[in-house]
């Protein structure tokens, strides 16, 4: 009679698997690397976000379990970004400090084997990338809560730059300060859209207290290390990083308080199959304007998914409208209502067609 697997029996056969994951792990590194030097001889990018949306949705159509579906995206995230450093890591730059959400926003994108440069306004990451100091960039755009982040939707007027990718991070806001007491706490610093996703439960429990702006919600944590009775609201990241402990967590009004970020860069992505489409435009003044924009998307069945208007620099009482719809450019309906839309308009410019990014409540972790 065969005897029943003892723990070190179990131990050992998970080694031995172990062994035949980084063994084929080292075949993939290396079919990876000559993918690079095809691309590169091409002058094509290295980063293909579209391709990493394939390989998540096929992973998951196959996966017979019991290895968790939300569980693919995270771990091949790490492999996709592994293999990228192989030739040369990629930079990346974003609203900085260390530790913000914007930090955060970009690991969940490209993995902790790419290179992340801090920049200290959103203007300045748009200029790192427009002079090639970075592959790419990421900046917040829209938040559940705050609604649109309009400095960056007022960089695309004046920026050559594409939409690449996106990214849903959910915010959790924690209160720290060093001793991790509340009655230690006589001021309270962050960013100003972080306090406003706050209000209710910073009024209710430090009445009184003062809540001064900072320029992130990092800087605000760097405050609060420095101040013996400061605190910050901020990020679990920021409080490891600045050695703080958690008053109270998750302190936001709204528990599905989602940011969105957008991923930045010079190219604009092949068609992944499942893709939305952004663009810009101006109308002239004249009766029924915005109605004969959007008129073109829906003689030709295109769903709009957002809208977003700013006031046009320079011009008293005149809008520049932000579109989100559905579909890559190149796609025929798609191109008729651009085209159509860009004889009406006073200036047009699609602004990314990349792969859609499903939200958190939808795609799970990561």
């Amino acid at each position: 009679m065969s005897r029943k697997p003892d723990l070190a029996d179990l131990r050992r056969e998970i080694d031995a698997l172990d062994d035949r994951i980084l063994e084929l792990l080292n075949d993939r590194a290396r079919v990876a690397h000559r993918v690079g030097q095809l691309k590169r001889r091409a002058g094509a990018a290295a980063y293909a976000p579209g391709r990493e949306e394939d390989l998540v949705r096929r992973l998951r159509e196959r996966n017979p379990g019991p290895f968790p579906d939300r569980a693919i995206r995270p771990v091949w995230r790490e492999i996709i970004s592994a293999s990228l450093s192989l030739e040369a890591p990629l930079t990346v730059a974003y609203l900085g400090p260390p530790a913000t959400f914007t930090h955060q926003a970009c690991q969940q994108r490209f993995g902790l084997s790419a290179r992340y440069a801090p920049a200290g306004t959103i203007s300045e990451v748009f200029e790192v990338v427009e002079k090639g100091k970075a592959s790419y960039g990421v900046v917040p755009v829209e938040n559940t809560t705050e609604g649109a982040v309009t400095h960056t939707l007022d960089m695309f007027v004046r920026s050559d730059l594409q939409i690449v990718a996106e990214v849903f991070l959910p915010v959790a806001h924690h209160l720290m300060n060093r001793s991790g007491r509340l009655e230690d706490v006589e001021r309270v610093y962050s960013h100003p859209h972080a306090l406003a996703q706050c209000r209710r439960w910073l009024e209710a429990r430090l009445p009184g207290v003062p809540v001064l702006d900072a320029p992130s919600t990092a800087h605000a944590a760097r405050l609060a290390a420095e101040e013996p009775r400061a605190a910050a609201v901020a990020g679990a990241l920021a409080a490891d990083l600045y050695g703080l402990e958690t008053v109270e967590a998750r302190i936001e009004d709204d528990a599905r308080n989602v940011t969105r970020f957008l991923v930045i860069g010079p190219h604009r992505p092949a068609p992944s199959g499942r893709d939305k489409t952004s663009l810009l435009f101006a109308v002239r003044d004249e009766v029924g304007a915005l109605y004969h924009m959007l008129r073109p998307f829906y003689d030709a069945g295109v769903n709009l998914t957002k809208i977003e208007s700013r006031p046009l620099r320079g011009e008293a009482w005149q809008y520049v409208f932000f579109v989100d719809c559905e579909g890559h450019v190149t796609e025929p309906g798609l191109t008729r209502a651009v085209a159509e839309l860009e004889g009406r308009c006073r200036f047009l410019r699609v602004i990314g067609s990349y792969p859609c990014a499903a939200p958190p409540h939808r795609d799970g972790p990561g």
